[in-house]
């Protein structure tokens, strides 16, 4: 992806944005154009405190508009369609199973270095037995004995230190992302076999993860068409879920309300690459061994 041309891209919108129209009188022109720049001032501090978390807020949303409006509207969706269409779903399967394999390593050492060594003990399992008996990684024979994946990035990691997010970001082509998110990708991107890997296929694996991902929003877009604020939505969806991830559901020692779970399980099921309704039905799993468990206490 060349970043450069996206960026240029954006700033070319915002230029755009920011045109005036000239006026004929001249001296209406001059003070027409001090009360506009006090205007815009007030303006975009307003913008700029409404949400601490977002002070690019207006440079954010030109980006999301570029991203959801055309990047998305001519060039993802229709191949994200098409691949739908063509490929049959157990090479889908197969393929995504693979891409997911190569992370579990990362998922080794983020586990451990949040101090949960059981689940790193699982992920190491799960790319053992994955990579040789499910085939290079395409079947999932570890979720199949009780071995679920336990997914764990590097931003998490530094989260769980204690390092904040850092402003949102929308990213041209990538999304929604944050300066501990974005850093925690990178690192993870260092990872075994990550490295051993060359242009072509981490090419493969990188698209076969977002061809999947945006698959999984194909049912969602009526939500996201019918929010009253598209941006805020996908926006608080975001910090909600990294919330949610980092603090294994829990905030401090309060836990995080069902209902803010909701305003983002669409969110959360989309990006894991995994159905709704597989999300539902996972989390009153949970909730029934929690209660279980809490019983024999």
């Amino acid at each position: 992806m060349d970043f450069s041309k996206s960026l240029t891209a954006g700033l070319l919108i915002v230029i755009s944005l920011l045109g005036g129209c000239a006026s004929n009188n001249a001296q209406q022109q001059a003070s027409q154009n001090v009360a506009s720049q006090e205007l815009t001032a007030n303006e975009q501090a307003a913008v700029d405190t409404s949400d601490p978390r977002d002070p690019l807020e207006s440079v954010n949303r030109v980006v999301w508009d570029f991203n959801w409006e055309v990047l998305d509207a001519y060039i993802l969706r229709p191949v994200t369609v098409a691949y739908v269409s063509v490929m049959p779903q157990f090479a889908r399967t197969g393929l995504l199973n693979a891409a997911q394999n190569l992370e579990e390593p990362a998922n080794l050492t983020n586990n451990l270095l949040q101090g949960k060594v059981d689940d790193g003990l699982d992920s190491l399992a799960r790319f053992l037995i994955n990579s040789t008996v499910g085939l290079l990684g395409t079947i999932d024979v570890a979720s199949k004995i009780g071995l679920d994946r336990k997914e764990e990035q590097f931003g998490e990691t530094l989260g769980v230190w204690g390092v904040d997010t850092g402003p949102f970001l929308m990213l041209p082509f990538l999304g929604p992302s944050d300066p501990r998110s974005f850093t925690g990708d990178y690192v993870d991107g260092f990872a075994f076999p990550m490295t051993l890997i060359d242009g072509g296929l981490n090419f493969a694996r990188l698209g076969i993860s977002l061809l999947e991902t945006r698959a999984q929003l194909l049912d969602q877009e009526a939500q996201i068409e019918q929010a009253v604020d598209d941006y805020a939505f996908l926006k608080n969806a975001y910090f909600e879920r990294l919330e949610f991830r980092v603090t294994d559901g829990r905030s401090g020692d309060k836990v995080i309300e069902e209902e803010q779970l909701d305003d983002f399980a669409d969110f959360e099921a989309m990006l894991e690459g995994t159905d709704f309704e597989e999300y539902e039905e996972k989390e009153e799993l949970e909730e029934q061994k929690d209660k279980k468990d809490n019983d024999g206490n």
